[in-house]
């Protein structure tokens, strides 16, 4: 049963050895994560897994001990999901989850097992929600880190530009996510989605099938969108 989730955003832009000088300028977001994952250390779950969205290569599930790098932001650093169990995994960590071991690793995470997957952005809500429904099935007491970003069409110069719709769907999703309406957060639009490069809502839909009859209460952290792309960060309990 889920009795916990973490939501954040996963742009290697919070990472500061990646961000350089620009660091600044999200270090409000990085103290709502770091106050968002001390809701799953409350928890004291069985089982953590970190949800974030990736290309086909970085689908599926990484194994605690899985690395990854930022080595193609330009940065020689590299970080592990949870402990070293001394096996090397076959692949790396897509970057969403590189963030997500990051974080873990920046509050020293050493409360529970911890386990990846990796989700394809165009993903179903169906397969979404069943997807969630299974991870909370997957021990006891299970808390998610969820990872993933709003529109990145907030402004001229966001990364995929301008689209007028990107404000009402960043806001629809920051309601439901502070206030963990699990209905709003399957309700929201996948196609719009899509074509508002929004890479978070396959990820906040798995977390909407894990709450099923969970009762959890939500808590907005965070809501901005410092590049033209929306960061929200979000605890639930």
């Amino acid at each position: 049963m889920l009795v916990a989730a973490a939501v954040c955003p996963c742009p290697p832009l919070l990472v500061p050895d990646v961000a350089a000088g620009a660091a600044p300028e999200l270090d409000a977001a990085r103290t709502a994560c770091t106050d968002a994952l001390g809701v799953l250390a409350a928890s004291r779950p069985d089982l953590l897994i970190v949800v974030g969205p990736a290309d086909i290569a970085g689908r599926g599930t990484h194994p605690e001990g899985a690395t990854g790098s930022f080595e193609e932001f330009g940065v020689d650093l590299a970080v592990r999901l949870g402990r070293d169990l001394g096996a090397v995994a076959d692949r790396p960590l897509p970057a969403s989850l590189a963030v997500g071991a990051w974080l873990l690793a920046r509050t020293g995470w050493a409360d529970a097992p911890v386990e990846g997957l990796g989700v394809g952005e165009p993903l179903e809500t169906a397969r979404c929600t069943e997807t969630g429904r299974a991870l909370a099935g997957r021990a006891d007491q299970v808390a998610l880190l969820v990872m993933g970003d709003g529109s990145a069409c907030r402004t001229l110069k966001a990364p995929g530009y301008l689209d007028e719709r990107a404000s009402a769907f960043d806001a629809a999703a920051s309601r439901a996510l502070g206030a963990a309406d699990i209905g709003a957060l399957t309700e929201l639009d996948e196609a719009l989605a899509y074509e508002l490069k929004a890479a978070g809502r396959a990820p906040w839909q798995v977390l909407a099938g894990a709450a099923q009859g969970a009762g959890l209460d939500g808590r907005l952290l965070y809501d901005d969108a410092p590049y033209g792309v929306g960061y929200l960060v979000a605890a639930w309990s």
